[in-house]
């Protein structure tokens, strides 16, 4: 009796020391679920030690565009997703103008989105107000930089920081309708080697055929390209002031849209305000022979309009100086992210995974990765191979870039707008727009003065 209680006794007492060993509440098994270190049951990693549980990541992630960039990027975080199965990512687009009214508020508010798609134009004043993460220290880490060359992740620096990291490389050109273009001016194809004169000639015939040319063309993008042309910029190095000096240019270039939308070669802005997606767009409808943008929306907009579209290459003379390569857009990441690394991670497997860009098809830009750019030759469409050959036709066809807007670009811009429909409704002359823009602009670009 004596030998079977002291048996009781010591079997009691180990299940105790157990009981303590494994913990209460509050222990690595309670918060975790995973067995103690050491037990036969725990998940081991490659090294040999227990795995740590991974903890749940959501993600918001902002951009803008059509409906077809909609739907793969939406597949592509899907795919994301399922690799990563412990990351969520919150989908927020919209349409170009609505995704910057969006986008400011949260600025303010401090709300940003943990990736957001950053354009050029707004890099500096985003970067510069200290609302973006520099990702020098990401690059190389949780971003994959091997197959990248460094000219292409220095297209989102300004001032030694990285702030946006460029997903894919792109030019200007015209896209049109062969079809339309025939029906408009009797012309099977657009003149090589054509100039602004005959660009505004064309236009005036596809007026009389009851088209429009084209649906407008955004004065801060093309106004710089024709000031390339010239040899000047529309920002001085600096950043402080525009840069070109002879209010003739803007006369010049002003005159001649404003012209156009006289005669209904071109629409008026309350027309194109009612362009609020790809869909929408003036040549899809065909009710315009072309569209002036970049290279990578061509797809987007040859899908949906669903049949054979054709590219160009601008307007000259001198149009190799006016040309020049450009970051499509970037992904830069909030300094307000509680979640920065994961939102690297994303990044990376955006521009590097080859899946992801077998989705995404240079929609965003030719792709920066060598590896992938290869990669895609044989999944690519015919129309998407023009894309690519018309890029590295750009290479050697084109200028060097202008170096990211200064802070205040967007405020120019807005001007830049206003005065453009102010012309355009014969509510002021292009001489007067000129001296007034010059003033406000000037006045903006001050503030830059260190």
């Amino acid at each position: 009796m004596k030998k079977t209680i002291l048996t009781l006794l010591a079997l009691v007492t180990a299940f105790s020391l157990s009981a303590c060993a494994g913990g209460g509440a509050g222990s690595e098994q309670t918060n975790g679920g995973a067995a103690a270190s050491g037990d036969a049951a725990a998940p081991k990693t490659e090294s040999g030690g227990a795995a740590k549980s991974v903890e749940p990541v959501t993600l918001r992630m902002a951009w803008w565009g059509g409906q077809p960039r909609h739907d793969y990027t939406l597949k592509v975080i899907e795919l994301y997703e399922k690799a990563n199965p412990h990351v969520t990512i919150e989908p927020e687009y919209a349409n170009w103008d609505d995704y910057w009214k969006k986008l400011a508020p949260q600025a303010a508010a401090n709300e940003l989105p943990d990736i957001i798609q950053m354009d050029l134009s707004y890099l500096t004043q985003y970067g510069g107000n200290g609302q973006l993460e520099d990702l020098t220290p990401y690059l190389g880490a949780q971003i994959d930089t091997a197959n990248i060359s460094d000219n292409a992740i220095q297209g989102g620096a300004i001032g030694g920081q990285v702030f946006g990291f460029n997903l894919g490389v792109n030019t200007l050109q015209v896209h049109y309708d062969p079809g339309l273009l025939k029906q408009a001016t009797g012309l099977d194809k657009l003149p090589d080697g054509w100039t602004w004169a005959d660009y505004e000639k064309l236009a005036l015939q596809a007026a009389q055929a009851g088209l429009y040319f084209d649906t407008g063309l955004k004065p801060e993008v093309f106004f710089n390209y024709f000031l390339r042309t010239k040899g000047e910029t529309l920002y001085s190095a600096d950043g402080t002031s525009l840069g070109y000096e002879d209010d003739a240019l803007f006369v010049e270039y002003f005159g001649l849209t404003k012209r156009l939308s006289d005669a209904k070669a071109t629409p008026k802005p309350d027309v194109t305000a009612q362009i609020k997606g790809v869909e929408d767009d003036l040549m899809v409808k065909k009710q315009a022979v072309s569209v002036w943008q970049w290279t990578n929306q061509y797809i987007g907009i040859q899908q949906v309009a669903g049949r054979e579209l054709a590219m160009h290459p601008l307007p000259g003379p001198e149009a190799n100086k006016g040309l020049f390569l450009k970051p499509s857009m970037f992904f830069s990441i909030s300094k307000n992210s509680k979640q920065k690394e994961e939102a690297a991670k994303f990044i990376s497997f955006f521009v590097n995974d080859v899946e992801a860009n077998k989705l995404i098809l240079g929609d965003r830009g030719v792709p920066v990765s060598s590896v992938v750019k290869e990669e895609l030759k044989p999944s690519l469409s015919p129309e998407q191979a023009k894309v690519f050959d018309f890029v590295a036709w750009a290479e050697s066809n084109s200028s060097a870039g202008d170096p990211p807007d200064p802070l205040g670009a967007a405020e120019v811009m807005a001007a830049f707008k206003t005065y453009d429909e102010m012309m355009k409704f014969g509510q002021i002359s292009a001489e007067d727009a000129a001296k007034e823009f010059r003033a406000e602009a000037n006045d903006i670009l001050a503030k830059n003065k260190k």
